[in-house]
């Protein structure tokens, strides 16, 4: 029985199981639980771990199936741009000249963006962009690619602008349908992301699915032609100092997305996929849980001890470590 049907049967839910722990000066302080699951490359469930069924909000690991509907709505986007339409920029200022590039070019301004002004995701850009003087932007905002490839295709098909993340919008419909058949099951609950978008819960596993179904997708299928850009521009999807594009740039064909509250899907080229979420949200736990999971799928990389390198500090000096327990 799913957490979900539990819940809704007044059954308590056994405790999600313990994916990372958190070690200081050989002590355990803490754990961190969640669900995880990894598909062969067949599509079958190769290891489930707590509740793999139970609908999540994936967060921006749903970035890929939106800016796949962008296509299939009829933007003609590739290349960086169409990377940073399916990104959880950093904020870089590569990042940022390309959004303003990309508002010129489809007769948009910045202010039509509904994204929160923010500063840059990335903590050492951040201090060099708060040191210029700058201040909170709509362009910083990690998912201003997102947007203006959404506002994008709206002014394309002469459809609202001003709604364009009501879930009611064409644009937002399309999106929906696009999620609910890449994960191969109905988006269980519609909500608000960070950014303001429309946001589709699904299980981990179709989440899984839905990478798998990415970088399987026909050639020239906007799910495909999504999957290629990423990989192809990594930088663009995340930054120059984040797991997804050091994972996306040594190791041949993967896909990788994270997103907030600690979800990460990944896929390989064969098949292999991967979904899991952190329970409590705690993203420092991130880069040690998916650096085990990758290696349950038998990748070998040396990429793989810097994205599971999740050090503590005491006084300046390592002193322990966050570290996976499957």
């Amino acid at each position: 029985m799913s957490a979900l049907s539990a819940a809704r049967a007044g059954i308590p839910a056994a405790p999600l199981p313990v994916l990372a722990e958190v070690v200081r000066s050989g002590f355990v302080e803490g754990h961190h639980r969640g669900s995880l699951v990894l598909l062969a490359a067949d599509g079958s469930v190769e290891l489930a771990l707590g509740d793999v069924t139970a609908p999540v909000f994936p967060r921006s690991s749903n970035k890929p199936m939106q800016a796949a509907g962008v296509l299939r709505a009829g933007l003609d986007l590739s290349g960086e741009r169409l990377a940073l339409a399916a990104a959880s920029h950093s904020g870089e200022i590569f990042h940022r000249d390309l959004v303003r590039k990309m508002l010129v070019e489809h007769g948009l301004t910045a202010d039509q963006l509904q994204c929160p002004p923010d500063l840059p995701l990335d903590a050492v850009e951040a201090e060099t962009y708060l040191a210029s003087g700058a201040v909170r932007d709509r362009v910083t905002m990690n998912c201003s690619g997102k947007h203006t490839a959404m506002l994008a295709v709206c002014v394309l098909r002469g459809w609202p602008t001003e709604s364009y993340l009501d879930p009611g919008h064409p644009l937002q419909q399309l999106i929906h349908t696009v999620v609910e058949e890449a994960a191969g099951e109905p988006v269980a609950a519609v909500g608000t992301d960070g950014c303001g978008a429309p946001l589709m819960a699904i299980g981990l596993t179709g989440l899984a699915r839905a990478f798998r179904h990415f970088v399987l997708a026909a050639p020239g299928s906007a799910e495909r032609r999504v999957a290629d850009a990423m990989r192809a521009h990594p930088e663009y999807v995340a930054g120059t100092r984040r797991p997804d594009t050091w994972l996306m740039r040594e190791i041949p064909g993967a896909l990788s997305k994270m997103g907030a509250e600690a979800v990460q899907a990944v896929a390989l080229p064969d098949g292999r996929a991967l979904a899991f979420k952190i329970d409590d949200g705690a993203t420092r736990a991130l880069g040690p849980v998916l650096a085990r999971a990758l290696t349950l799928l038998n990748v070998r990389s040396p990429i793989l001890q810097q994205i599971g390198k999740a050090p503590l500090l005491g006084g300046g000096r390592e002193v322990g470590e966050i570290r996976a327990t499957f």
